[in-house]
Formats: C-alpha cells, structure tokens, sequence
C-alpha cells in the first residue's frame, strides 16, 4: 500500500513539474522582462487614443495607386513616435527603430484601400460602432503600428534586432502587393521576420499565402449601329458567351480554388454596337497546379465565346474580314503561395503570446503582404490588430474597438519575442 502511495505522488510531483516545464518552454524570455510588461501598460492605458488616431488616418484617402497623403501623414505621425523615417522609390513609409544587430524584423501595415477616388471616407458613429470605407482594412492595422512604435520608445525598448515599422503601398487589387515586394528585394539580406498589420481578427494567424492571379480580358471589334448593322459580331454579347461558358467550370473543393469576375466594361451608348468590352477576373487556390488549370479554362472559354459570337456573325452573313473581333488577355498581377514551418520562432512566438493572453486562434491560408516574404522563404504571418469589424471592401465596412487591447498586446509581446531585447 505504501509503495503505491509513494508512487502516486511522485507521478502527480512529475507531472506538476512537466506541466511547470511546459509552462516555461512556451514563453519567449523577452515575453517575460518587466520592460514588456511596460509596453503592454502603455497600449492599454492608449486605447482610446489609438481609436482617435485610427479615425484620422481613415478620413486620409488611400485609393488605389494613390497613397500619397495618408503617406505623408503617416510619415509625420511615426516621425513623431521619434524614429528614423524614409520613404522608398516605391512610396512606402519606413520608419527604423534601430537594434544592436543589422539582422531585421518588419512590422508592416498597408496604407491602400480598393475604393476608387471620390469615396466618401469621413467616419461616422453609430452606438459603438465606427463606419467607413476603409475603417477596419487598414485602419486598424495603420493606428496599431503608431501605437506600437509609441509604446516601445516610451518604454525605453532596447531590441536586438532592428525593427522597421513600414506603412506600405499596393496590397489590395492591381497594386499586386507591389510596396512589400519592393521591401523585400530591398531588406531581404537582413530581414528575418515579416509581421503584416491587416484588419482587427484576433481569432486566427494568416501563415499560409494563397495563391492568386488577376487577368484582364479585352474584346475589340467594328462596332456599329444596333439596327442598320444587326449581325455584325458584337464584344459583349461574345464577352457573355465565353463568361456564361467558364462560370459554369467545376473547381475543387480540395485544394480549395476561386474565381470571381469582378469588373465588367463596354459600349457607349444602347443603341449602339460597341467596339469593345473588358472585364477583369480574379483567380484563386491553394495549389499553383490548379490554378494554372483555371487560367486555362477562362481562356479556353472566351475564345469559345468569340468562336460561337463569329458563328452567329456568320449566319445573318454580317461577318468578313473588316468584321473580325480581336482578343487580348492580360496578367495584372500575380501573388505567389508559400507557407510558414510549424516549428517556427516566428509562429511559436505568436501561439505563446496567445496562450499568455488566453487568445485561442486558428491558422488559415489567405492572400495578404505576407505572400512575398513567405514566397522567398522568410518567415512571415499577417494578424489583425484588434477590435471587431464587418463589411470589409463595401462602403458599409464598420469597426467596434472593443477588445482592441488584446490585439495590440498579441502584436507587441509576438514583435518583441522574435526581435529579442538587449539587457
């Protein structure tokens, strides 16, 4: 009897120490100096004010391509927080918090938002709700970087590696994440860690780059009038036809692939038969093989498209030489997949910030700033700064910084685990 009471307590004395162990083992060091805890009295204390800044730098326009003065600004405002700041060929805002080694660690957030010049982006307030085109992607993740780099200086950070705070340009749409890729080829000697500021989600970590493509299709033909010239091959209808013919493609669920055809232009009056018609499409999955495969389905189809367009032509005897119609398919941009090791410094830092703070998030594969980094093999994950938002890339898009605090926490103790601090 005693020998099994001597060994039942030193099964609960070994498995109090494994679990202790284990304790320990999953939190960074730097997770655990006191000047971390500082930082994390800061942000929380800075709520509001980040919300305020987060307002300001919303009403900012940032369409497409047109970065400029929230570029500007932004430069001004991480000036201020007292780091070195530059802007790039590019167009992106780099602010240098400098460590004692050369080796690089990139918090970065995307200035552009996709709605086009003459949005109306002024924030208006419902109960606790902030609403806005742009509100959330990326005003959150812009207001989190100037927070960030605020609450490191005042509380007297001192990191091993350096740390660049990068407000960057191109990340939605046709910018084909053209501001990171330009960071990239830039820093990639010394860049070791790529954290992406983008939305408020807390509840998942982006470690997987999706794939994606975006292809401009443009038909041009002779155009006329829609009675006298009746018959003669018209763009759209041939634009239809090949559209009606590749939405009706099967994709796989596994590896999961997309497609959305997102803009669609043409003509220039009813009455009239247009020159021309375009649209532009956007492919996505999780295999580059499949989406190869699709690409080559949405060409396939358009040109069946115009091939029955011609045939149509044909029979009302409206179709010749002067009647043919030209095809031009164009790639505007390209995002490469790549995916973060398990084992990871990086994404270990990010589960032990989780865990510290009691945050349960789940992994998923998406297309963000993250893809470049990850597609050359440097470590990299994209996380939402906090809060909760809805209605993201409509003019209805809303934010609520409940619960901001936890994002700005999670950014911060994964930031300063990977960058390490000095004594």
């Amino acid at each position: 009897m005693k020998r099994i009471l001597l060994l039942f307590t030193i099964g609960i004395a070994l498995t109090s120490f494994i679990q202790n162990f284990a304790r320990k083992a999953s939190a960074s060091p730097a997770q655990e100096d006191p000047r971390v805890a500082r930082v994390l009295e800061i942000l929380h204390a800075g709520v509001q004010a980040a919300t305020e800044e987060q307002i300001r730098i919303t009403e900012i326009p940032a369409p497409p391509f047109q970065e400029s003065a929230r570029a500007a600004y932004m430069k001004t405002l991480l000036s201020a927080a007292g780091l070195h700041v530059t802007v790039d060929t590019t167009g992106n805002v780099i602010g240098e918090f400098a460590g004692s080694s050369p080796e690089i660690v990139m918090l970065t957030a995307h200035m552009d938002t996709v709605f086009p010049a003459g949005t109306d982006v002024r924030v208006k307030r419902e109960g606790g709700r902030l609403l806005a085109p742009g509100i959330s992607d990326n005003g959150t993740g812009l207001a989190a970087l100037v927070a960030m780099a605020k609450a490191f200086r005042e509380a007297k950070i001192k990191s091993t590696k350096t740390i660049l705070f990068v407000a960057d340009v191109g990340e939605e749409g046709e910018g084909n994440l053209r501001g990171i890729r330009a960071l990239v080829d830039a820093y990639k000697k010394n860049l070791k860690y790529v954290i992406a500021l983008d939305g408020s989600a807390t509840e998942y970590v982006t470690n997987a780059a999706l794939a994606s493509r975006r292809v401009e299709v443009a038909i041009a033909g002779p155009g006329g009038h829609s009675w006298s010239d009746f018959g003669v091959p018209n763009p759209i209808h041939a634009l239809g036809r090949g559209i009606s013919r590749f939405v009706a493609a099967r994709v796989p669920e596994s590896p999961r692939t997309s497609f959305n055809i997102g803009e669609i232009e043409g003509g220039t009056s009813v009455n009239s038969i247009p020159m021309n018609a375009q649209m532009k499409v956007d492919l996505r999955s999780e295999s580059e093989a499949e989406l190869t495969k699709l690409e080559g389905i949405l060409r396939d189809s358009i040109r069946a498209g115009i091939d029955e367009e011609m045939s149509a032509a044909r029979e009302r005897g409206m179709a010749g030489s002067a009647t043919l119609l030209d095809l031009k398919i164009s790639v505007l941009g390209v995002r490469p997949s790549g995916e973060l090791a398990d084992d990871s410094p990086l994404l270990q830092a990010l589960l032990a910030a989780d865990k510290r703070l009691g945050n349960r998030s789940r992994m998923e594969r998406s297309s963000t700033d993250a893809n470049i980094p990850l597609s050359v093999g440097i470590p990299a994950i994209s996380i939402g700064a906090g809060g909760r938002s809805g209605g993201a890339h409509t003019l209805e898009e809303w934010f609520d910084p409940t619960g901001r605090e936890l994002g700005l926490h999670r950014v911060a103790l994964t930031t300063l685990s990977v960058a390490g601090l000095e004594p």
